[in-house]
């Protein structure tokens, strides 16, 4: 399904459907009784193993996903989803340097994405991270649209990037704003807008949107400025950590027990690592930790993994021909960046509704950064270091900043929220026991490990597919799951 049909594929902005909505959330999902096409057996195993549907399938059997987020992310729906941005594109200057005049050419360019792609906003909202994509918007925001508002997600303990998002919006005049996660708040959120969702994803920042969206709304916002995209061409660095772990996703299927084991099942580390060792190089690309193939068959109730990991078949010959590991990476990333990363913001915009832009997806911004600067300035060739461009480019305004040296993120308290909605979650897997048969036993039976992230992540999973299977059901009462066909 396509939320945003009739604007253009290259577009950086999603189609706005000015109508009321409630302020306050329920508490479960108020599905409308239209018509509703038959869930993809496979695209329920697809979200399960890797928290989205892999392109170009939807949610719905026989329907495709929209096009727009894909080619956001730099697949080509017009081309078999081929990639754009291959390095073999990119200029190469030996003696390149990030010059005042490169810096202000960059400014001026990404001043101008913002110009096109929040036009329609009357009171925009930035996503504000305090990461390197998020500060160099705002440098640029402060220039053609200094009414935007700056917002903060607090979302777990890990990190605390509040205070230096703070700093880059004072500093630049910006209003900033912050907002605690609070995962049950978060969730009846999510159910309240589900049912207007035109499509499923579940990526791991969807709650974490789906909370912003409500308090932008609720604080007179209209529309969302997200800095996700430029990593499609500026490249993504290699650390040894990713290294490590595309070593050990050696694709070896488990029994379902090994993580469940007693002196495994509350070490996080050891769980990520074994699940790991289950998935391909490519899945482990995909953010998070998902279902193993084994638990996705438990759950269920049939042999139905291999069907999934079957669509991934098609996006392998091209990725096989990364000429760098960086490539390889970014190539990979690319599948969960369309069907998960920008999806999330199309789907919850759509459902508010409200605008959303993608500054760095602006079609001129994008096709300047690939052809016209050396891809020395993207990324630097000798030590790996990421979009030295957009460092200088904060360095005129900024010294060190924490979360520029190293990526800050909206994360969601997974654990958090399979403490607050564990009883409302299980409830729905009995209810969608017929299309889930193992939910309610997967459930109880890791009841006792969800303090651990890596089992609280599939609850996550479950938190938001079982609303979805429950709620389409009661749309189409005669129409059960598809079939598990590709």
């Amino acid at each position: 399904m396509d939320p945003i049909a009739s604007v253009p594929s290259n577009a950086a902005v999603s189609l706005v459907m000015p109508q009321a909505i409630p302020v306050a959330p329920a508490h479960a999902p108020r599905w409308a009784p239209l018509p509703a096409p038959r869930i993809d057996a496979v695209s329920v195993a697809d979200v399960l193993r890797n928290g989205f549907v892999y392109p170009p399938h939807s949610i719905f059997e026989g329907v495709d996903m929209g096009s727009l987020s894909a080619s956001l992310a730099g697949r080509d729906p017009n081309a078999s989803y081929g990639f754009r941005y291959r390095d073999s594109g990119k200029q190469h200057d030996a003696n390149a340097a990030p010059t005042p005049d490169w810096v202000a050419a960059y400014h001026r360019h990404l001043c101008d994405a913002i110009s096109a792609s929040c036009a329609e906003m009357r009171a925009p909202w930035s996503l504000q991270s305090g990461g390197k994509d998020s500060t160099t918007l705002a440098i640029a925001l402060a220039d053609v649209r200094p009414d935007t508002t700056c917002i903060t997600y607090l979302g777990g303990v890990e990190e605390n990037e509040v205070e230096s998002a703070r700093t880059v919006a004072t500093t630049l005049g910006l209003d900033h704003h912050a907002l605690v996660c609070d995962p049950g708040r978060a969730y009846d959120r999510y159910l309240e807008l589900a049912p207007r969702m035109p499509s499923l994803t579940a990526d791991f920042a969807l709650l974490s949107y789906a909370d912003l969206a409500y308090e932008i709304r609720a604080n007179g916002g209209d529309g969302v400025i997200d800095g996700l995209g430029s990593d499609t061409y500026f490249g993504i660095p290699v650390t040894p950590q990713y290294k490590i772990l595309k070593w050990l996703a050696r694709g070896i299927r488990l029994p379902r027990m090994t993580t469940e084991l007693p002196w495994v099942r509350d070490n996080f580390e050891l769980c990520f690592a074994l699940g790991t060792l289950q998935m391909n190089s490519v899945e482990r690309v995909f953010p998070g930790s998902r279902f193993t193939d084994a638990e996705v068959d438990l759950l269920c109730g049939r042999d139905i993994s291999r069907r999934s990991r079957a669509r991934l078949v098609p996006f392998l010959a091209e990725i096989g021909s990364a000429t760098s590991q960086e490539e390889y990476r970014v190539l990979s990333l690319s599948i969960a960046a369309a069907a998960g990363g920008f999806a999330k913001g199309i789907y919850t915009a759509e459902a508010m509704p409200m605008k959303i832009a993608y500054p760095f997806c602006d079609p001129h911004f994008c096709e300047w950064v690939y052809h016209d600067v050396p891809a020395e300035l993207q990324m630097d060739p000798e030590t790996g270091l990421s979009k030295v461009l957009v460092r200088q480019h904060i360095a005129t305004r900024f010294g060190a900043l924490p979360y520029v040296a190293h990526k800050g993120s909206f994360r969601f308290d997974v654990r958090g929220l399979a403490r607050a909605r564990y009883d409302q979650v299980h409830a729905f897997a009995e209810q969608a026991r017929e299309h889930l048969p193992g939910a309610t036993r997967w459930l109880e039976r890791n009841r006792s490990r969800l303090d651990n992230k890596y089992h609280a992540s599939k609850f996550y999973l479950l938190a938001v597919l079982l609303p979805w299977l429950i709620g389409r059901e009661l749309q189409s009462p005669q129409v059960p799951l598809g079939p598990a066909g590709a």
